[in-house]
């Protein structure tokens, strides 16, 4: 239910915060008083459309703020749930819009910011307005459906509608992707045959890439160091004549040994730790030509080598970019293009299995429209017959009202397409209630299908100029009809009937005062001997008398 409504700057408003009650609730005034503001600003709070002309004049923003306490199973919580806003069960929830002079608007739902969008969206959920400025109710073909579900109760009908569409979906998807896997089939065949006989010639190997890099590696360095290692055999054999010395040094350092071999002085000594010392570089520089001989013999490679390592390496690295995977994974890649080649010639007899799915959801999604379809049209006759029944205590008799359902195309909620269509004068076609019916008359519709649907919507209701043009008993009914609807849902009613505001639980008066050159509109409550006062001049106009207040006792007692 709406429990309260704060309008800043909004016409002639200058400050208002209203509290609500449950049940009905009258708003009264002499015409021109400003009844229109207050629905506007409930509209403005609520997301309907809204322009810079709602602002006051001399200020630069207009401000609404509609409060609501929501039921535990309103919908409106799974919406804001998937947006991410935080509202639980037990919490009042704030719809707040702001409009600037400059034209923009700004939406929040409790302080977080939304888009208007949104705000409509929910505002739609917790709020419906009939009547001549009436967007968001039953002038919005859209909502039919979901009224003539909500009368029927086809639940159950809607959610095995539901479950087959999304299974028919997902099968006519699976389908499709196959089919269009078919047509390309071949040129993708074409391709894996390629690829897997590229890389079966290829024949990569696990961890070949590491092994070749260094390979290459050495390759690459083996040319310099051979032509080092030759240089140092040079420098070493030098024709001999290294050798040839050292040989010619250690005959002469012997001779002289010979002549001082019985020689006790350390001359002696010497000249033998020379001739030893001789011997061993002999000795050491044919070790040292054989070892840097081997070491020449490692590097020794065969011609073309480094060309071939190379070619491997860059043709394995050719295949990963071509492929766009790593050399490493070249043997899983060759492996999956075989799997997808099985795949591509396995997929007539997929596409067979596919089409049976998709004929076997096709045909259940089918039978739950029918099924749908067949209940929508029983609850729309009886639907029609209790609205109809409605209209004669609301002075149109004559009026005639039908929900048309014509086959649409094919939609998780079925194949119907539901309009309300009313005709008010005998003999005239039927046609869309904005396009046949006045103010007044769409009201009187709304409160005759409301009455209907009694009891299965916990959306806050407004019922603007309900009573146009009517007046008496017809009036009387409106008044009765609102005051049942208010037993199971809040309910407002703009109204200038006696009639219809005696029947309220509630009643505020709408008055606009001039001072000067400033002109504003007030509003308050009126209660017990005042409220009585009120109803009497609803009843006899500017000057009440004795017989209008007993009249207006008797209208709120009765």
């Amino acid at each position: 239910m709406l429990t309260s409504l704060s309008i800043r700057n909004v016409v002639l408003i200058e400050s208002l915060d209203l509290d609500f009650k449950a049940g009905l609730t009258a708003l009264t005034g002499e015409t021109g008083a400003g009844k229109s503001i207050i629905l506007d600003s409930l509209g403005m709070a609520t997301g309907a459309r809204s322009d810079r002309g709602l602002i006051r004049q001399g200020t630069e923003k207009a401000q609404c703020t509609a409060t609501f306490k929501l039921d535990m199973d309103s919908p409106v919580f799974t919406r804001l749930a998937e947006c991410d806003i935080d509202c639980g069960p037990l919490e009042d929830m704030t719809l707040r819009r702001t409009l600037d002079a400059d034209g923009r608007s700004k939406a929040y739902i409790n302080d977080t910011p939304v888009s208007v969008k949104l705000l409509n969206e929910i505002g739609g959920l917790l709020l419906e307005v009939h009547g001549q400025n009436d967007g968001r109710g039953l002038l919005d073909p859209s909502t039919h459906m979901a009224l003539l579900d909500l009368y029927g109760g086809h639940k159950a009908e809607i959610m095995a509608c539901n479950a087959a569409y999304r299974t028919r979906f997902d099968t006519q998807a699976e389908l499709d992707a196959l089919l269009e896997r078919q047509a390309k089939a071949g040129d993708d065949r074409d391709f894996l045959t390629h690829a897997i006989a590229e890389l079966d010639r290829l024949d990569p190997r696990l961890g070949e890439e590491e092994t070749l890099a260094k390979e290459r590696k050495f390759l690459q360095g083996a040319e310099g160091a051979l032509s080092e290692l030759s240089a140092a055999q040079d420098i070493l054999s030098e024709g001999g004549a290294f050798e040839e010395r050292l040989s010619s040094a250690l005959a002469g350092i012997d001779r002289v040994r010979g002549k001082f071999a019985e020689s006790e002085r350390p001359a002696a000594k010497a000249l033998q730790n020379a001739s030893e010392a001789l011997e061993r570089a002999l000795l050491e520089t044919q070790d040292a030509k054989q070892a840097v001989a081997i070491a020449a013999q490692s590097f020794e490679v065969e011609p073309g080598r480094l060309d071939e390592t190379e070619k491997r390496l860059f043709s394995l690295r050719a295949a990963a970019r071509k492929y766009d995977c790593e050399i490493e994974t070249l043997i899983e890649k060759r492996a999956e293009f075989a799997q997808e080649l099985t795949d591509i010639e396995t997929v007539e007899g997929d596409i067979d299995a596919s089409q049976a799915r998709a004929a076997e959801a096709q045909a259940a999604y089918e039978k739950t429209v029918k099924t749908l379809s067949k209940a929508r049209i029983k609850s729309a006759k009886a639907l029609d017959k209790a609205v109809i029944q409605e209209l004669p205590p609301l002075k149109m008799e004559r009026a005639v009202f039908q929900t048309q359902i014509i086959s649409g195309n094919e939609t998780a909620n079925g194949m119907d397409v539901i309009r309300f269509q009313v005709s008010t004068n005998p003999g005239t076609p039927l046609g869309p209630l904005n396009k046949i019916a006045s103010g007044g008359e769409m009201a009187r519709f709304a409160l005759a299908i409301k009455v209907a649907l009694a009891g299965k919507t916990n959306a806050v209701m407004v019922f603007d100029e309900v009573d146009q043009g009517v007046g008496g008993a017809v009036a009387d009914a409106v008044g009765k009809r609102l005051a049942r609807l208010s037993e199971t849902a809040q309910v407002f009613v703009v109204t200038h009937s006696p009639q219809v505001a005696a029947s309220a639980n509630q009643q505020f008066r709408i008055e606009k005062h001039s001072s000067g050159t400033q002109t504003t509109t007030h509003v308050h409550a009126v209660q017990d001997n005042e409220r009585e006062e009120e109803i009497a001049r609803m009843l006899a106009g500017e000057t009440i008398t004795h017989e209008a207040r007993a009249a207006a006792r008797q209208l709120i007692a009765s």
